[in-house]
């Protein structure tokens, strides 16, 4: 999966509205050229339905995801990764 590919399931599933919009991009100075895309396995507090499952400590739930990765920082030192759900892509924030 290229970072392209992510961003036209992405936006074809709907599920995060604004998150590769040319100007939400634009105001973090970030390109698509910057990012990088791979497989991973986050543990999150949610499962696959969106519905709280209960700390990181009870256990969480494992989800299968294409990790979105920033090459260099960007404005104000942003490099997180973004995580999207492979099954429908919807955006999947792990358990820190």
């Amino acid at each position: 999966m290229t970072p392209s590919d992510l961003k036209y399931h992405v936006q074809q599933a709907n599920t995060e509205g604004h998150y590769f919009d040319r100007s939400s991009m634009r105001f973090f100075g970030d390109t698509m050229a910057n990012y990088g895309c791979r497989s991973a396995v986050v543990r999150a507090n949610y499962d696959v339905d969106g519905l709280y499952v209960g700390d990181i400590d009870e256990g969480g739930v494992l989800i299968e995801v294409w990790e979105l990765y920033r090459k260099r920082a960007v404005k104000h030192g942003l490099k997180d990764s973004v995580y999207f759900a492979k099954d429908d892509y919807r955006r999947v924030y792990p358990a820190k």
